[in-house]
């Protein structure tokens, strides 16, 4: 990125890499070196591309059914089980308020299990069988990357909570997010080591198997350099892996003065442990893809090889915003625990989805496809939505510091300045 943190963020939004799950082809620089990437024109290419609409059997007229597609049972089964908390609660919400257009809203919840052709099925039935108006999902990046192509061609609304690799929403004009992008993600989390932490040297490992992990290695690593860091070493793992000495090693050779893993909470937590068996103590830094409780579980509980450590999130429920804290308690309430980034975003994703079909007036897909897009400055959990042009969310990002069991506020981090307004934690922690 840039030397002035108003430019940083145009440039973040301008570097996109063609990452297709779908069709397994990639193109554009790898995370250690190159720059081949889309600009703005390209990616709208990409979007706005013209793609036939095939046949499928229209929404029930005397239901609104919205369909769901998330891990229920897989490696990252936390993050589906809080998406389907935060759907739920919104649903149930707007059921008591009278439901849309005088129907009541039903959701169909359907399990990707973290597989690419799981999800291309699951999310084939809901549109098929289920005939939904909508679709919500993935949490992954790889299997949004599946599922988001089958909701383009068939003309079904889709919008993912918390994907955020860029590819995802360039697969075509149906496809919607409302959380930020890898760009702006890694840039945070790079401007945070270079000006929080102050280092000057990191080394990258990530997940060679994730689209969502590959690209945010990229970006926190381009970002860095720009910053005037320098990267020591690029290794990288795959999600069915146990043993990271080897990878570890090689890194503590490097002298970093912390490790950014951009990976998902499962494995963050193993590699964690044996970094600091290895007698590694710097800290180490993440993404999104550590929001959850299991992260400090797996990494030996609280206090242990974790603790101290830092991630970038879509929101922290320890802010005292009142909308913040009124989502906290109605979620506490219905489910007995503190709600995480993904529960906020997929509350978030379904009551923009409400909002569409309200404008729209009628369960007619093209109509709610061009109401999601009209979306501007809509009142979030995680923050004010606007949809622009890529079909993405322009948000802010925080860091939150991993202390004991919590995860506690330290920065936000704004897009439309990239500059950091840093509050100093009192007591308001994440459970």
């Amino acid at each position: 990125m840039s030397k002035h943190a108003s430019i940083l963020w145009v440039i973040s939004l301008m570097s996109v890499v063609v990452l297709s799950a779908c069709t397994g082809k990639r193109s554009g620089s790898t995370v250690s070196g190159g720059s081949a990437v889309l600009d703005p024109a390209a990616r709208r290419a990409e979007r706005y591309a013209s793609r036939p609409i095939e046949p499928a059997p229209p929404p029930d007229p005397n239901r609104i059914v919205i369909g769901v597609y998330a891990d229920l049972t897989g490696d990252n089964s936390t993050f589906g089980e809080e998406t389907r908390n935060g759907v739920t609660l919104a649903v149930e919400e707007i059921n008591k308020r009278g439901g849309l257009l005088g129907k009541q809203v039903e959701a169909r919840f359907e399990d990707t299990r973290s597989d690419p052709q799981q999800a291309r099925n699951v999310v084939t039935k809901l549109i098929q069988q289920e005939r939904v108006v909508a679709i919500i999902g993935e949490v992954a990046s790889t299997i949004s990357l599946a599922g988001g192509p089958i909701c383009q061609r068939y003309g079904v609304p889709m919008i993912s909570p918390s994907s955020t690799n860029p590819a995802v929403t360039d697969k075509g004009d149906y496809i919607f997010r409302v959380c930020f992008i890898d760009p702006f993600q890694g840039y945070v989390m790079a401007k945070f080591a270079a000006e929080h932490l102050k280092v000057k040297r990191v080394a990258i490992l990530y997940d060679n198997s994730s689209d969502y992990s590959k690209g945010l290695a990229q970006f926190f690593g381009e970002a860095f350099k720009k910053l005037g860091g320098t990267i020591t070493n690029v290794l990288t793992y795959k999600p069915q892996d146990t043993d990271f000495r080897s990878q570890l090693t090689t890194i503590r050779a490097g002298n970093p003065e912390a490790i950014f893993i951009p990976g998902y909470y499962k494995s963050v937590g193993l590699i964690a442990r044996q970094a600091r068996e290895l007698g590694i103590k710097v800290p180490l830094l993440g993404g999104d893809g550590w929001s959850s409780p299991k992260l400090v579980e797996g990494a030996g509980g609280p206090g242990k090889a974790i603790e101290g450590c830092y991630f970038s999130d879509h929101y922290a429920p320890d802010d005292p915003a009142p909308q913040i804290q009124e989502f906290v308690r109605k979620y506490r309430q219905r489910f007995g625990k503190t709600p995480g980034g993904l529960a906020a975003l997929g509350y978030d994703a379904a009551r923009v989805l409400f909002a569409a079909i309200q404008k729209a007036g009628k369960l007619d897909r093209a109509a709610i496809r061009d109401a999601i897009a009209s979306t501007k400055n809509f009142p979030g959990v995680t923050g004010s939505i606007t949809i622009n042009e890529f079909g993405d969310a322009d948000k802010s990002a925080v860091v939150l510091q991993v202390r004991g069991d919590r995860f506690v506020f330290v920065t936000r981090i704004t897009p439309e300045t990239a500059m950091a307004t840093t509050q100093v934690s009192r007591g308001r922690t994440r459970r």
